[in-house]
């Protein structure tokens, strides 16, 4: 596609942007953590123009004399806050804290970076996420329009420049505000597109990168929601499997599958309530959330004994919260999807064209149906600008690129990863964790050791390389 190379051309001053640095102090949640901010143009094409401060956290490294650089980490979602994440004891090995500063900030558009934010009056109108007419697709577009009006109004001139190219222009200006020759760096889930376009855009400014459970940015709307509902059937079977051979599951015996369609049942019907949560049911699109997010960890102890109280049974003390979106209190709403909507044209026609998707997600997911989270986005990204569309990565550098992925991921397919380590080309190795859950550091030895190994002195598995799969203990 021509995006792909128009973005393999860097704007000039992403570099020249963080002339000023960053002034660091003391966090004020904790004092042992240092943040600060960093200006960076709100427009990357007028880098004399307005900026926006990004909001930034750093852990030093715990051993000064064997320091390598800084790691700067990338979070998910789109609207994982990396300073939040800083905040929090570190996912990092003690070999990395020791070794680097860690440094994260909170993208564009996220958290205490200029948040995407909309009126809550607004926001608290949209309409059910799951289109089943014409007359539905005509709501939501009649909708979206007004809902995007709204939040542009309310965020600012940054609305319209929140996708992960953008974010790639950021980490460069982060790297070069830290004193950083080559970038290192690790991201996660949605955090890997940053990275992805941080490649094309500056391949020779890479020193290691570490792209975590990937999101495959070469999709179209119906291959990119038709592979998530075939991964998040995929960790239902495993649950399932699980459920079957291990005494510590609550519903072992029990037809699984049968007890999740009767859920899914009655709450069709508005008849499934949530323990403690008596005044409002649940939808059967929220109740699919409980079958994503608990099989992220996997927690699949969790999720047996939240079945089983649903069906009817003792509430455990663990029972998660509602599961899904809701209503929102308050003046405003935060709406992080419209980074999604600028990075992925998930836009259809009609509400034939919509249709086809679901039904192609419904084929593959017969348990499942579909994977609410991007499904449930879809709608609010019709009509929307798309700045970053998709297209086949490029990347042209010399420094090595390490992927990874479990085989039974409920949030970015295998499959994905597998796609943009070929798409990066020979200088990208695939790391296969052959388990179950969402973001493969820290998920075993193996992974964390190869991960590790690769950051510190950019030691590359070899092709093909496996970490075998370990059973859950969670």
């Amino acid at each position: 596609m021509a995006m792909a190379s128009l973005l393999t051309a860097p704007m000039a001053g992403a570099a020249g942007a963080a002339a000023g640095g960053i002034t660091w102090g003391p966090c004020e949640e904790d004092a042992t953590v240092e943040c600060g901010t960093l200006a960076v143009p709100i427009d990357w094409s007028k880098p004399d123009g307005p900026t926006l401060d990004l909001a930034l956290a750093r852990r030093k490294a715990t051993d000064p004399a064997a320091r390598i650089g800084s790691l700067l980490s990338n979070p998910g979602g789109p609207g994982g806050s990396g300073v939040s994440n800083m905040l929090r004891p570190s996912g990092f090995s003690e070999e990395i804290q020791r070794r680097f500063d860690l440094v994260s900030y909170d993208p564009r558009g996220v958290a205490r970076s200029n948040a995407v934010i909309c009126s809550a009056s607004v926001y608290n109108e949209m309409p059910y996420p799951v289109m089943t007419s014409q007359a539905d697709y005509d709501k939501w577009i009649a909708f979206t329009k007004r809902l995007r009006a709204d939040c542009r109004e309310r965020t600012g001139p940054v609305y319209d420049h929140v996708d992960s190219a953008n974010v790639a222009r950021d980490m460069d200006a982060i790297r070069a505000a830290l004193g950083e020759d080559k970038l290192t760096s690790y991201g996660v889930s949605y955090g890997t597109l940053a990275q992805q376009m941080y490649a094309e855009l500056f391949p020779n400014r890479i020193r290691a990168m570490v792209l975590d459970s990937n999101m495959d940015h070469s999709l179209d709307a119906k291959a990119f929601q038709v592979t998530e509902a075939a991964t998040v059937q995929d960790s239902f079977d495993e649950f399932i499997a699980w459920c079957a051979r291990d005494t510590d599951c609550v519903l072992k015996g029990r037809d699984v599958k049968a007890l999740w369609k009767g859920l899914l049942d009655k709450a069709q019907r508005g008849e499934l309530y949530w323990p403690g949560v008596a005044d409002r049911p649940v939808s059967a699109h929220n109740l699919l959330w409980l079958g994503v997010v608990l099989n992220e960890g996997p927690a699949w102890r969790r999720l047996g004994r939240a079945l089983l109280a649903l069906d009817g049974g003792p509430v455990p003390p663990d029972m998660p919260g509602f599961p899904g979106n809701g209503p929102v209190g308050g003046e405003i709403a935060e709406l992080p999807t419209a980074i999604l909507c600028e990075d992925f044209n998930l836009g259809v026609r009609n509400y034939r064209e919509y249709a086809d998707v679901m039904r192609g997600s419904n084929a593959v997911a017969p348990d499942m149906r579909y994977n609410p989270m991007p499904m449930g986005d879809m709608p609010i990204c019709q009509g929307h600008p798309v700045n970053n569309p998709q297209h086949r990565l490029r990347y042209t550098g010399s420094a090595p690129l390490l992927v990874g992925n479990s085989l039974h991921d409920p949030d970015t397919p295998y499959v994905w990863s597998a796609n943009v380590a070929r798409q990066l080309g020979p200088k990208a190795t695939l790391l296969t964790y052959e388990g179950w859950g969402h973001g493969i550091y820290g998920m075993t030895e193996c992974t964390t050791v190869a991960m590790d190994a690769y950051l510190i002195s950019l030691t590359v598995p070899a092709r093909g390389a496996r970490c075998r799969a370990e059973e859950p203990q969670g």
